[in-house]
């Protein structure tokens, strides 16, 4: 089994932060929204935002990637200006109290660029630069990261019967387009981190695939981020609710770190911090 150990990365500096990849890094996940599948509503207020960050923070997360629009399946678009008054005073006051370094989980080139003057350290595009491609450019002029995803269709619509004939190769070949857009907007190589992007526009099948041949990605030359937390796949088994899928987030936080992941993004940062940590050890023994 291939680990995240097992292949040379440049090493990547957020915020002077270095990620040198020689452990599988955590991003806590903060949903500023009243409706996102798993916590919506919990941190719509900036208050109980900052708290769950401090919380994250101190659980040991790497990034805490903040986001204001839910990106479930079948939501609704979120209007610039309200996506900027939920996360702006956030970031804002996140960064007063912290120098960890902060996400933005964002596909509109204005919200990024606010959030990037606001303190957030990089950008996350769940769209791949397929939505806006203004994002590489901002990306670009602040020298920051960007995490490039792979996406079928739009969050409205995109569990409608998502069909691949090729699903590995189809999402590679989105994501070296992503690349490509990143690169041509102005956007470092080795700036770049690329997700497959589980739960949008998969089927359940599809999202265990995924974790499985997270190897075939490797050739892209880019950290891997993988985002399975909570998420309904998971639950497809014990149909546990999304907060009750915390073991299940775990194991596949566990199975995409020994597959190469660099980066997985979870609701749930101590116990997967920990699993992680056992992982980790046993991948780089002798």
């Amino acid at each position: 089994m291939t680990n995240s150990t097992s292949r040379k990365i440049a090493p990547l500096e957020i915020r002077g932060a270095i990620f040198d990849f020689s452990r599988t890094y955590v991003v806590g996940i903060l949903n500023v929204t009243p409706d996102s599948f798993s916590d919506g509503g919990k941190y719509i207020r900036a208050e109980s935002a900052i708290a769950q960050a401090e919380r994250m923070i101190e659980e040991g997360a790497d990034i805490v990637d903040v986001g204001g629009e839910s990106t479930r399946p079948g939501a609704d678009p979120l209007p610039f200006d309200d996506e900027l008054d939920r996360v702006l005073p956030v970031i804002m006051e996140l960064r007063k109290k912290t120098d960890i370094p902060i996400s933005i989980d964002t596909y509109k080139s204005e919200v990024a660029k606010a959030a990037l003057d606001s303190g957030a350290d990089m950008v996350n595009d769940i769209s791949g630069l397929h939505f806006d491609r203004n994002v590489a450019t901002v990306a670009a002029e602040y020298e920051v990261p960007i995490i490039v995803m792979h996406i079928k269709g739009e969050p409205k619509s995109m569990q409608n019967r998502p069909e691949y004939d090729d699903l590995i190769g189809e999402i590679r070949e989105y994501l070296s387009i992503s690349i490509e857009i990143a690169c041509a907007g102005g956007v470092s190589r080795e700036k770049i981190i690329i997700d497959p992007g589980i739960g949008f526009g998969k089927t359940f099948d599809n999202n265990f695939s995924i974790l499985k041949r997270i190897p075939e990605f490797m050739d892209l030359d880019c950290p891997i981020l993988i985002g399975a937390s909570r998420k309904g796949f998971l639950g497809s088994f014990t149909g546990n609710k999304p907060e009750d899928r915390i073991e299940e987030s775990i194991a596949a936080s566990v199975i995409a770190a020994q597959n190469g992941a660099n980066f997985v993004r979870v609701h749930d940062v101590a116990a997967t911090k920990r699993a992680l940590a056992v992982a980790d050890a046993i991948s780089s023994s002798d």
